[in-house]
């Protein structure tokens, strides 16, 4: 379980590093509208991603009877699909106003991929090299 909680914490770490640094390199490089979009899409999936990460930790934390087990899981898919609208529906917004450019918010969004790609390139690293010695 710990190995598993500083792998989170990597990937919860490495979205805001990616999220920061591909906003900043938007800043100076792209239009405003591809910026916007790359900054937006970060910050709505890292924000995502960080939201989840804690309530997920709350729902493992807490000790809980069996019969109460139910209600947990049921409360957990409602703040789930809630928070999975809320995204849907300011994603739909962005894009229907023009107010981003489509392609920049895609670049955004796929921060918390790169960075769950990068954690599992460096977990996958360290079981070859471990297996080779």
């Amino acid at each position: 379980m710990e190995d598993l909680e500083k792998i989170v914490d990597f990937i919860t770490r490495t979205n805001w590093i990616l999220f920061l640094g591909s906003s900043l390199v938007a800043l100076f490089l792209a239009p405003p509208k591809m910026y916007l979009g790359i900054f937006l899409g970060g910050l709505i999936v890292t924000i995502n991603f960080h939201v989840l990460k804690n309530t997920v930790t709350q729902n493992i934390n807490q000790k809980r009877v069996l019969e109460k087990g139910k209600s947990l899981i049921g409360a957990f898919l409602v703040k789930y699909y809630l928070r999975f609208a809320l995204t849907a529906v300011i994603i739909f917004l962005l894009i229907a106003n023009l107010s981003v450019h489509p392609v920049g918010l895609m670049v955004g969004l796929s921060v918390v991929v790169a960075s769950t790609f990068i954690a599992a390139a460096i977990e996958l690293t360290k079981i070859i090299f471990r297996e080779a010695v």
